[in-house]
């Protein structure tokens, strides 16, 4: 074999071992890619189950709200016809008694009228008595 071709052969298997080195590196780096890519894919996809995960909570947590709300609305409504019924009956109990003793005084009021026991005359006999009280008063005054 001459130089020449020791030279030619030499160069051509380097160039056979750069190009499988490259060929190595290349696939390597698209290997490295795809992996990169792969990572980038499993992150997007955790952030959206994270989002789908978070919305299907607070989802759930208005539906509960929403039921808890509704039973406890049904409730304050129970509640305030039962408060209503004993305000109106309540109410009805104090007409009642004003209006009995209403009755009362004014059946009270007209027998003392018929007696003679008037408040109007009460009055007037009190009046009466004083200036009777002061005039007998001044007669002793002078008696004396």
């Amino acid at each position: 074999m001459s130089k020449a071709n020791k030279t030619e052969a030499a160069v051509a298997t380097k160039i056979d071992e750069v190009a499988e080195v490259a060929t190595t590196g290349l696939d390597k780096i698209k290997e490295t890619a795809n992996s990169a890519e792969e990572m980038a894919r499993k992150i997007w996809l955790a952030g959206l189950g994270a989002y789908g995960k978070g919305y299907e909570e607070v989802k759930g947590r208005i539906e509960t709200l929403s039921t808890d709300s509704n039973k406890l609305f049904d409730e304050l409504v129970v509640k305030g016809e039962k408060l209503e019924t004993e305000g109106k009956d309540k109410v009805k109990q104090v007409k009642d008694d004003v209006l009995a003793k209403t009755e009362v005084e004014s059946r009270i009021e007209a027998v003392r009228s018929k007696l003679g026991f008037g408040k109007t005359d009460n009055e007037a006999k009190l009046e009466e008595l004083s200036a009777k009280i002061e005039e007998l008063t001044a007669a002793i005054t002078k008696l004396s």
